[in-house]
C-alpha cells in the first residue's frame, strides 16, 4: 500500500512539472507573437516634440554657409602681400599724324573745247580727248570764265584775264560703249553699231593768276 502511494505521488509530481514547463513555453510564445501592449516610449505629447524642434532651430545660426570656392579665393586674396607695386605699362608710341596743308577753298569754271566744267584743286575730271596730250603731261587751261573763293568772286568778261588752271594728264581712255541700232520696217534693214567716245582724265593741281582781276565782294 505504501509503495502504490509513493508511485502515485511521483507520477503526480512529474505530470505537474510537465504541465508547468508547457505553460511556461506557451506564455513565452504568446509574448513573442502578440504585440507589445505597453510601448517603450509614448507619443501622446507632440507638444513637447514641437517645442524641442523649435528650440533646436532657434539654436541654429542664421548666416549662410560660404561655398568652398569663395573660401579658397578669400584665402588666396589674403595671402597676397599688401605692398605690391603695379607693373609699369609699356609706353605706347604714338606716331604724330602728318598734318596736310589745308587747301584753299577755291573753284573755277573753265572751258575745254565747247564744254564748261567746274574744277576744284586736287580733284580729277573726264574731258573730251585732248589731242597731243600724253600721260603725266602738265597742261594749262587759259579759258577761265569764273573764279570763286570763300569771300570774293571774279567774274570774267568773257574770261578772267591772266587766270590759269593747272592740271596734269593722268590717262587717255574711252567712254562706256554706246549702242547705235538702226531699223527700217518692211525693208529687212537692221544695223547694230557700237561706239566709244575717246576721253582724257586730268587732275587739277592749282588755280592761279586771278588776284589782279577786279573782284566782286560777297556780303557775309
Amino acid at each position: 500500500m505504501a509503495s502504490s502511494s509513493a508511485f502515485a505521488t511521483s507520477a503526480l509530481c512529474s505530470s505537474f512539472a510537465t504541465h508547468c514547463k508547457i505553460s511556461n513555453l506557451h506564455h513565452q510564445n504568446s509574448l513573442l507573437c502578440s504585440p507589445c501592449k505597453t510601448p517603450i516610449f509614448s507619443l501622446s505629447k507632440p507638444l513637447s516634440l514641437k517645442l524641442t524642434s523649435s528650440h533646436l532651430l532657434s539654436k541654429t545660426p542664421t548666416f549662410c554657409a560660404i561655398p568652398k570656392s569663395s573660401e579658397s579665393e578669400a584665402a588666396v586674396v589674403e595671402a597676397e602681400p599688401e605692398n605690391v607695386e603695379p607693373e609699369p605699362e609699356p609706353a605706347q608710341v604714338v606716331e604724330a599724324a602728318k598734318e596736310e596743308p589745308k587747301r584753299e577753298e577755291i573753284f573755277a569754271v573753265v572751258m575745254i573745247g565747247s564744254r564748261q566744267y567746274i574744277v576744284f584743286p586736287g580733284r580729277y575730271l573726264y574731258t573730251q580727248r585732248l589731242k597731243g596730250a600724253n600721260a603725266n603731261d602738265k597742261i594749262v587751261l587759259n579759258k577761265v570764265l569764273l573764279v570763286g573763293t570763300k569771300t570774293t568772286t571774279y567774274i570774267g568778261k568773257p574770261v578772267v584775264t591772266n587766270a590759269a588752271v593747272h592740271a596734269i594728264v593722268e590717262e587717255q581712255g574711252l567712254n562706256p560703249k554706246v549702242v547705235v541700232f538702226k531699223y527700217k520696217k518692211k525693208k529687212n534693214y537692221r544695223r547694230n553699231i557700237g561706239h566709244r567716245q575717246p576721253n582724257t582724265r586730268i587732275r587739277i593741281t592749282g588755280i592761279t593768276g586771278y588776284q589782279d582781276y577786279p573782284a566782286v565782294t560777297l556780303n557775309s
